[in-house]
């Protein structure tokens, strides 16, 4: 049969069409990238774009909110560091895992257990790139949880514990094991040993020499770490500079050809506060507001190399914190500066303060410059919104309390997927979050740093606290007498959470 030489050229072109589509720079095109930076102990009264009456200047940040989305409900799933990542990266609550309370330390074997799927890794299986700059605090190595002798999780383990990480041996599993391409950073917080940078598999330099416990002067310059272990070379003053660093590094590296996902945890403004000389004196909130400036800074350079690779229309850019800021209440009259704005409580309290956290979304190929959004949100919901965004695919078993909010993003007239919301505190107290109904289960108290207030009824028995959160977002009248039949309803859905092992 003869073809028509018409015919001939629209088959030619609706090939080229296909192949077009298909090809990876199509696909890039078509998936967005995402960059999450996770600042560590920031807190939402910090940003400008959240509260006019900061004394620390974050002009990057608040630039960044007037070109996307400020989200005014936004929660870690924990109130400090170690839960909050492994729930950023598994999109599960970390006390479904042997963490029921407290933190992993530099010496603690990995918290992710192998064959967990994450973000990264379902990024990865779509055709990202992929790549963890910054404080990773999950743990190295397999855990042996079947040794009859092995230790609590929040355990601080000395080096020679006989399951303390070795990091003389290949640190695996670690993050090339759970998605990541590439990694480079410190193995927990800056102020926990061993003080050393790895990339990779392994550390730079190992371990080999000592450094003294640090003076704890809070406004004073310096900070404070425990002694312990260190790299020869390691100074704490370089670990945010040489993060922002690798991380500019590996985003000028991208070609275009796919998509990226950088996971960024910064480990400031955590102590120690060690802004360098560039930043200091810039705010009116001491050392803290000064590191809290420099890490604004570091927002600005990311933002200037997506600009510079021609990737900052198709980039989700998101900006948000791993809990509440460590902001003791003596220094809120010192500064007159409101780190947790009026929330009450602080890091690691089961208080607002502990985990309503700012969250910022920049995305100009689809999300509105300048828009809010009030929808509940939690940071384990970013597992299947970059599921959603990619295309990726999320087995029955991962993922139990994820929640996408790309309708929140695209500004569309939906209701939250997310009902409800769990909130864990430092010492392991339960709350659950309901509409603008909060239940804390238990005594009377923070559960976290700010001193308990344990009220007992008539009775003798512990009261647990409930607030109505529209009429009350400070926290300050306890109406759980008031309405048994929230608490009733509120405290069955706290137990079917916890129960049935996932929130889905």
């Amino acid at each position: 049969m003869k073809i028509h030489p018409y015919a001939s050229s629209l088959v030619a072109l609706l090939i080229l069409t296909l192949w077009q589509a298909t090809s990876p720079s199509a696909q890039a095109a078509d998936r967005p990238n995402i960059v999450f930076i996770m600042a560590d102990d920031l807190g939402i009264g910090d940003l400008g774009c959240y509260n006019s009456a900061s004394k620390i200047p974050t002009p990057h940040m608040d630039a960044l909110a007037k070109s996307g989305m400020r989200f005014n409900d936004a929660h870690s799933p924990s109130a400090v560091c170690t839960p909050t990542r492994y729930g950023v990266l598994t999109g599960r609550y970390a006390w479904r895992t042997r963490l029921k309370n407290g933190v992993c330390w530099g010496y603690s074997k990995s918290l992710i257990m192998p064959g967990r799927e994450t973000v990264a890794s379902i990024l990865k299986d779509s055709g990202y790139n992929t790549a963890c700059l910054g404080k990773w605090h999950l743990g190295f190595q397999t855990a042996d949880l079947e040794a009859a002798d092995f230790p609590a999780a929040s355990s601080i383990l000395p080096e020679d514990h006989p399951h303390a990480v070795d990091y003389s041996k290949p640190l695996t599993p670690g993050p090339n094991d759970f998605g990541f391409d590439y990694f480079f950073g410190i193995p927990a917080s800056l102020d926990m040993d061993p003080y050393v940078f790895v990339e990779n598999d392994r550390p730079l330099q190992l371990p080999t020499a000592t450094v003294a416990k640090s003076a704890h002067r809070r406004q004073n310059g310096g900070g404070f770490w425990r002694g312990g272990k260190v790299g020869p070379d390691f100074k704490h003053v370089n670990v945010l500079p040489k993060s922002a660093e690798k991380a500019v590094e590996w985003l000028t590296q991208q070609d275009g050809e796919k998509p990226f996902f950088l996971y960024f945890p910064l480990s400031a403004p955590h102590t120690p506060w060690l802004p360098t000389d560039e930043h200091r004196g810039k705010a009116k909130a001491g050392y803290y507001g000064d590191f809290v400036n420099q890490c604004d800074a570091v927002v600005g350079q990311i933002m200037a190399a997506l600009e510079e690779i021609g990737q900052t229309d198709n980039t989700m850019l998101i900006v948000t914190s791993d809990n509440g800021s460590h902001w003791v209440p003596g220094d809120i009259p010192k500064y007159n500066h409101r780190a947790n704005l009026h929330y009450r409580g602080q890091k690691a309290d089961i208080w607002e303060g502990g985990h309503r956290v700012p969250f910022l979304v920049r995305w100009p190929a689809c999300v509105a410059a300048g828009t809010e959004s009030d929808q509940t949100i939690c940071l384990t919901d970013l597992l299947r919104t970059a599921a959603e965004l990619s295309d990726g695919k999320v087995s029955d078993g991962t993922g139990e309390d994820s929640f996408s909010f790309v309708g929140a993003l695209q500004g569309r007239a939906v209701g939250s997927e997310r009902s409800s919301i769990v909130h864990h505190s430092l010492n392991g107290t339960f709350a659950v979050r309901v509409g603008d109904w909060k239940l804390i289960e238990g005594n009377l108290g923070s559960g976290g740093f700010s001193a308990p207030r344990v009220v007992k009824p008539e009775g003798g028995q512990p009261a647990g606290q409930l607030y109505n959160l529209k009429d009350d977002p400070s926290e300050a009248k306890n109406v759980w007498a008031d309405h048994p039949e929230v608490v009733n309803r509120l405290t069955a859905e706290l137990n079917r959470l916890r129960d049935q092992g996932r929130s889905r």
